[in-house]
């Protein structure tokens, strides 16, 4: 089972993902702007779970 950060992050990602291309579609720049953000808040989540699925394996080991 992914570490839940893993699980989020890749929520966050994709609801950055629909943020930034709503943003485009109607000219928001604001809303691309938090879409954005959202994304990278994602990836670095995503990065966190990632370790701690590393480390954990590790362990298990």
């Amino acid at each position: 089972m992914p570490d839940k950060d893993r699980i989020k992050g890749a929520a966050n990602q994709a609801k950055g993902s629909v943020k930034e291309g709503v943003g485009k579609l109607i000219g928001d720049q604001k809303l691309q702007a938090e879409g954005k953000a959202d994304k990278a808040t994602g990836k670095v989540q995503s990065a966190v779970g990632g370790a701690k699925d590393a480390a954990r394996d590790v362990v298990k080991d």
